[in-house]
C-alpha cells in the first residue's frame, strides 16, 4: 500500500507542475527540452555508485526544485521558476513510473524497491 501511495504522489506532483507550468504560460517547447535533462544526472554512475547515487539524488529531490522555484517567485525570474516546474515534473513523472531515489549499492536498489 504504501508503494502505491508514493506512486499516486508522483502522479500529483507530475500532473501539479504541468498545471502551474501550463497556468503560467511558459514556453512547452522549453518543457519537452528539458523534460530529461536530470537524468544526466546519471553520469556520475561513471565514477562508481557512490558518487552516482549522491549525485543522481541531489537531481532527484524535491527540496532542491522548490527551492528554485521559490527564487523564481521571489526573484520574479520566469525562467528560473519554468526550470524548477520542469524539474520537478521530471522527479513527478519518475516517482510515478516507479522510478527512486538511489542507494549507493546499485543503479537499480532505490527507495521505491524497498517500500
Amino acid at each position: 500500500m504504501n508503494k502505491v501511495l508514493l506512486h499516486v504522489e508522483g502522479l500529483v506532483v507530475f500532473a501539479l507542475s504541468l498545471w502551474l507550468y501550463g497556468h503560467y504560460h511558459f514556453s512547452w517547447i522549453l518543457f519537452i527540452v528539458l523534460l530529461f535533462a536530470p537524468d544526466l544526472s546519471m553520469f556520475g554512475y561513471i565514477v562508481n555508485n557512490k558518487v552516482g547515487a549522491t549525485i543522481y539524488n541531489v537531481f532527484h529531490t524535491y527540496t532542491v526544485t522548490i527551492l528554485v522555484i521559490v527564487f523564481g517567485v521571489v526573484f520574479s525570474a520566469p525562467l528560473v521558476m519554468a526550470i524548477g516546474l520542469i524539474w520537478t515534473a521530471h522527479i513527478g513523472m519518475d516517482r510515478m513510473l516507479g522510478y527512486g531515489l538511489k542507494y549507493p549499492t546499485e543503479f537499480k536498489d532505490t527507495h521505491l524497491n524497498r517500500v
